[in-house]
């Protein structure tokens, strides 16, 4: 897709960039992302390809008038696809009114800018050039506008074609500049996709630097003269070559690369709230997709809390931060304060959203303030026809969380929800028997009716809570 995409657009950068704010928006995970970005190093070669194949074989001016002419007509008068058709045809003829200029000012620099007033053909010289293909793409913010200037100079003979290597390998490393920049106020997974761009790129300029002699000799070995009658094709190819080459390198290792990102660029915010991008408010849709991932770690969160709680024998290490929850589920409250809809249907997302915080609060109150009441649920011997199946509740919740199958899950809390409201009057009645016939003191008794009721409340902010994402689901799918 990356590779497609950029060959298509003609820009790595906007390949990039559109990733990263993929990312930003809660659309792609950082994992996906990775694959794109590599793609698009491969994919911004064609640029070369189009330029040495097309641009210095035929008259510009023949080709590219005639298209920007029919493009502009389209793009007046057509509507629809046939419009935007234009545009691209008339985008693709000003890359050869460019390259035509380009041509006639190199040509005209030729007795200004000698070779000697370049850096010399050494490592250090190749550094250099490197470092001033990187200025050109930051400055140009394309990479291939300064693939496209390299080779006209090249082909005008301003510059040998190790210079023009070392160039090209610098505009690589240049363009990821741009999904640098990009991530600025993006949140940890935008922030990492944007740089694995620069680690990747640089790894693979590193890699490219060393290969130049290389390349050259295993060129020469086929095609002796291909350096003298077509170094504009060795460069390109050069440039796709060691791109691909970076391709093969870096996917039987794909899991390892995301890794150490992620270890480079670790969550500095509490990983329930990291989702909240203030950047995000201005895109109602974008930004109650944020809200529901963070509701979603919080839920889980409490649910094997939850499960700790209700499961005899398991240690307390197995419990949640509910001190840390709670501030995330204010954290939470609060952003979605500031959202503001625009349409019936974020209307109705938003009133859901407002729901399942609501009882997402509630739960946690149930999970910290009454933990007693699921120890009393938990050890009463009388309780548990009811405490079996609010035990088993969590765990299939969360399978379903995980899936996002919140029809599902409102199945499952309705079954075990019918059993527990079938079995609570016959329970009570025998409780109150107990405690009549002295087998049960009032304050145990009172402790096991308490429970009760919290079995049922903690059963109903669950079902509850289900309903609601199944809700904004659909809200935000309609």
């Amino acid at each position: 897709m990356g590779t497609a995409c950029t060959a298509m657009l003609q820009s790595s950068s906007a390949t990039t960039v559109a990733t990263v704010g993929f990312v930003n928006a809660e659309l792609m995970s950082f994992h996906n992302a990775v694959g794109i970005i590599i793609g698009a190093n491969l994919g911004t070669t064609l640029t070369g390809w189009i330029v040495a194949l097309v641009g210095f074989k035929l008259k510009l001016g023949l080709l590219a008038f005639p298209l920007i002419f029919i493009g502009a007509v389209m793009k007046l008068f057509a509507t629809g696809r046939s419009s935007a058709t234009g545009l691209a045809l008339a985008g693709f003829g000003l890359i050869f009114v460019g390259i035509g200029i380009l041509q006639q000012g190199m040509s005209d620099l030729q007795g200004i800018i000698s070779f000697d007033q370049l850096p010399g053909d050494t490592f250090f010289g190749r550094l250099q050039l490197v470092g001033i293909g990187i200025v050109f793409t930051i400055i140009t913010q394309s990479s291939s506008a300064g693939v496209a200037a390299t080779l006209t100079a090249l082909f005008s003979g301003l510059i040998g074609w190790q210079q023009a290597a070392a160039l090209v390998i610098g505009m690589d490393i240049g363009t990821t500049i741009t999904a640098a920049m990009a991530t600025i106020g993006g949140n940890v997974a935008a922030r990492r996709t944007g740089y694995s761009h620069v680690i990747y790129n640089l790894a693979t300029g590193i890699m490219a630097l060393l290969c130049i002699d290389l390349y050259m000799k295993l060129l020469e070995s086929f095609s002796p003269q291909v350096f003298s009658d077509n170094a504009e094709l060795a460069l390109v190819g050069f440039h796709s070559s060691f791109n691909f080459l970076g391709v093969i390198l870096i996917l039987p290792f794909i899991h390892q690369f995301t890794r150490l990102i992620d270890k480079l660029i670790k969550v500095s915010a509490s990983r329930f709230t990291e989702h909240l991008d203030e950047s995000l408010l201005d895109n109602p849709q974008q930004a109650m997709t944020a809200v529901q991932n963070s509701a979603q770690e919080e839920y889980k969160t409490l649910l094997i809390h939850l499960e700790a709680i209700l499961l005899p024998g398991l240690p307390d290490g197995a419990k949640g931060d509910l001190t840390e929850l709670q501030k995330a589920l204010d954290e939470t409250h609060n952003y979605l304060d500031k959202i503001t809809t625009e349409t019936p249907q974020q209307l109705e997302r938003l009133k859901a959203l407002l729901k399942l915080l609501d009882h997402l609060q509630r739960l946690h109150e149930r999970c910290d303030e009454e933990e007693d009441r699921a120890m009393a649920a938990r050890e009463g011997r009388v309780l548990s026809p009811l405490h079996k199946p609010l035990q088993a509740l969590p765990s299939e919740i969360i399978n379903c969380a995980h899936t996002q199958t919140w029809n599902k899950a409102e199945i499952v809390t309705d079954r075990h929800r019918k059993k527990i409201d079938l079995l609570v009057p016959e329970i009570q009645e025998k409780i109150t028997e107990q405690i009549a016939l002295g087998e049960l003191d009032v304050p145990q008794g009172t402790s096991q009716l308490e429970a009760i009721r919290w079995m049922q409340r903690v059963s109903k902010h669950i079902e509850v809570i289900n309903i609601s994402f199944q809700r904004s689901a659909t809200a935000a799918a309609g």
